[in-house]
Formats: C-alpha cells, structure tokens, sequence
C-alpha cells in the first residue's frame, strides 16, 4: 500500500517541486497539495494523508499554530519542510517538540533538489511508520533530573548515532551527563541551521557543553559535539588529543551527516577507549560501524524496541551482532558512563 502525501506549502514552485520528485517514488502518493494550513484542514479530512509535508512561515495561519491544532484534534506524522533560516531553525525545533516527526530544507537552501528529494523520500517512509499519539512533549517542559557524578579520562570518547525520534531521544540520554562527562561526538539526522538550534537547546537544560561542531573541534571532557547538517563529521587524532573533521561527500545510507562515517572513524582511531550507542531511526545506518567499533574492542548498545520511536538501526545493529546490550533509552546514560 502507497504512503498518502499531502503537501501543504504557500509557494506553488516548491508544491510542484516536491510533488513531481515525491512521485517518482513507486511507494509515495502524493494525494494533494494546500497553500495554507484552512485548506489543508479541509483536504485532511477527505484525502485522509498518511504523512503531511509543512511549511512554517505562511500567510492566514503558520504552520507551527496548525500543528498544535492538528496534533490536538487529528494527530498524523508531520514533516516540516521549511527554508530554515536561524530564526526558522528555532521555529522547526519549537515544532518537533509540538509533535513533528521530523524537519527538512527546502530545495535550493542547503540541498540539491535530487538529494533533498532523497532524503525527504526516507523521512515520509520513516514517518509513516510513527504512532504520533501522546509524542508532544516539550523539551521545556521535561522534569530535570539528577545527574550521574563520575569522573571520567580524557581519553575516553561516546559516539550516539540516530534518525527519526532521536532529538528526544538524544537528550533523555546527554542531559544525565554530569559536566565533566567524557568528550562525546553525535550524529542525529538533521538539515542545516537545524542542528545549530538543537545544540543551543540542549546546552541550556544540561551539565555538559552542547554545541554545533565546527571542523578541527578537539574533543575534551564535558563536551558534546554535534554533526552540523549536510556534512560528515569523523573522528580524528593526533598524538593524544581528538578531533573532528567535517567533510562533504555522498550520502551513505541516504544520510549527510551519516552515523555509518561517525562511527567507523570511531572504531578506527579509538578502538578501546570509546563507547558507543545507536539509537532510534529508520534503516540501517551506523549498524556496520557500530559492528566495527565492537570489533575494535568499543563498548556497544542499542536502544530498545520499546522506547523507540522507530525500531530500524537499533534492530539492524542487534541482527548483525553489533551490540553487547539493548536497553531501554532511561538505562543509556548510565552504562555508556560506567563503560568510560
């Protein structure tokens, strides 16, 4: 059976753009199109879409004020597709903790309209098999808790790859890191401008240093680098000292940045002195790479169906015997920090 696609885009040149390239998919049907979020309303309802692709920033209403309603009366998986500028970036990130599965750049931004359309393909795929009901939980709003107290090596490195359902998932794990926690390296699939607002989020609710990565970063305790959109980030070393390196390059496993990139740089030049967990996601991304960093002697995990929003990479990384435990995402923080 077909994915049912709405798109709902004040721009008719970006409607035509995603229509015809979400066509080309033999698994995709896209069942309409809406200019603002009252048609989209009444489309919703006799088109019954699967998946609906949004825009934030349009005239009547705006796509984050639509999304609340719709969440609240007619919850369906959501993807924002948005020009994501740093002011948009934060208006995507207010949107996913409102309840989108994901976010995505429009063609023309950061991304050629063949790989935005590439992407966006797997996110409708990966959205369509999210159970959105009772997913709006605020970042904001999230209780805080005690953090873990333990002091760690500067030698030590934690590497967590994910996809759809990881931004929540990321930080359950990150914000239980007390702030001399070991230097730690994230992949989370995500656009441009995107992960730099996730990152300033994150360092406001947690102990240790969130930021964006930038290319030469050195890896110390206490700090969490995030991939940025749209490039790979590896792990690199010199003498004693990590660092990482930002690259472009093709997409590997339909993803840039791509956990599969992360984690065998990890493997290879940490071996031993690394930690490793994958978590939520469509697909098979970073499973191989985490395989390679057990072999390399890494400490590995996986999230659990359970607490997965999607059971994709995590499954793929069991079935192939990369991991050595499977956990709920609660129990995550606590044993990547006992095994560093």
């Amino acid at each position: 059976m077909k994915t049912k696609v709405l798109i709902v885009d004040d721009s008719a040149v970006v409607r035509e753009i995603l229509s015809k390239q979400l066509s080309k998919d033999p698994q995709i049907e896209v069942v309409g199109t809406a200019p603002d979020p009252y048609v989209a309303r009444d489309k919703i309802v006799t088109l019954k879409p699967d998946v609906i692709t949004l825009d934030i920033e349009m005239p009547r209403m705006d796509g984050l004020t639509f999304l609340r309603k719709l969440m609240k009366h007619y919850p369906l998986p959501v993807i924002v597709v948005s020009s994501l500028t740093n002011k948009g970036g934060i208006l995507a990130l207010e949107a996913m903790d409102t309840g989108a599965v994901d976010v995505m750049c429009k063609p023309g931004e950061s991304w050629c309209v063949g790989d935005m359309s590439e992407a966006l393909i797997y996110k409708i795929r990966a959205a369509a098999m999210v159970d959105v009901k009772g997913r709006t939980v605020s970042v904001s709003q999230v209780k805080t808790v005690n953090r873990l107290s333990l002091t760690k090596t500067t030698s030590k490195i934690i590497a967590i790859g994910a996809s759809t359902g990881g931004t929540e998932a990321i930080r359950n794990v990150i914000e239980l890191f007390p702030s001399n926690a070991p230097g730690t390296v994230i992949v989370q699939h995500m656009p441009q401008h995107f992960t730099r607002s996730y990152a300033q989020r994150l360092n406001s609710i947690c102990a240790v240093e969130v930021r964006e990565a930038e290319n030469g970063d050195r890896i110390t305790p206490g700090k969490v680098l995030i991939a940025p959109g749209n490039v790979h980030m590896m792990l690199r070393r010199s003498g004693a000292n990590y660092y990482v390196e930002l690259k472009d390059g093709p997409l590997v496993y339909h993803q840039r940045p791509a956990v599969e990139i992360l984690f065998q740089s990890v493997a290879k030049y940490a071996g031993t002195n690394a930690a490793g967990a994958i978590l939520t996601g469509m697909g098979k991304d970073g499973a191989r790479g985490l395989f390679a960093m057990r072999n390399a002697g890494a400490f590995t995990i996986a999230q659990d169906e359970e607490s997965s929003v999607v059971f994709g990479m995590p499954k793929e990384a069991i079935r192939i015997g990369a991991v050595q435990k499977v956990l709920p995402i609660s129990k995550i923080a606590e044993e990547l920090l006992a095994a560093t």
